[in-house]
């Protein structure tokens, strides 16, 4: 008997109001692979964790054609994904904790490394 391996996929943002079309894509793709029973993480570095600053995608242009960033956000952890933040990405952009959306965690270097290894693909925006 085989067991069934459940399939992984990280996505890396590094984009926000700058680039919407480029911020929204891992949120789309993400939720797209939830909805098919894929696990999907999303790490924000760079600009990227502006999206998960509260307020933040609030007032952000659409991008692409997509829903807003706001819809995208909240769907994508309604359905379960795992948002990601990298520290010292916020703290270069003088952002704290407090200041995050509910249902984030902080990473860093090391435990993203180990997340890639483990996921089925790595995808980067």
């Amino acid at each position: 008997m085989t067991e069934n391996k459940e399939e992984k996929i990280l996505y890396i943002g590094t984009c926000a109001g700058e680039n919407p079309e480029k911020a929204a894509m891992p949120f789309v793709m993400a939720c797209a692979a939830l909805a098919m029973d894929i696990k999907a993480t999303i790490v924000l570095q760079g600009n990227g964790v502006y999206l998960a600053q509260k307020g933040y995608v609030d007032k952000m242009l659409r991008g692409g054609g997509f829903p807003p960033m706001k819809e995208l956000l909240a769907n994508f952890l309604e359905l379960g994904g795992k948002l990601k933040v990298c520290v010292p990405c916020i703290k270069e952009r003088h952002i704290d904790e407090s200041e995050l959306v509910e249902g984030y965690q902080t990473t860093a270097a090391g435990a993203l490394n180990l997340e890639a290894l483990e996921a089925d693909a790595v995808i980067a925006y």
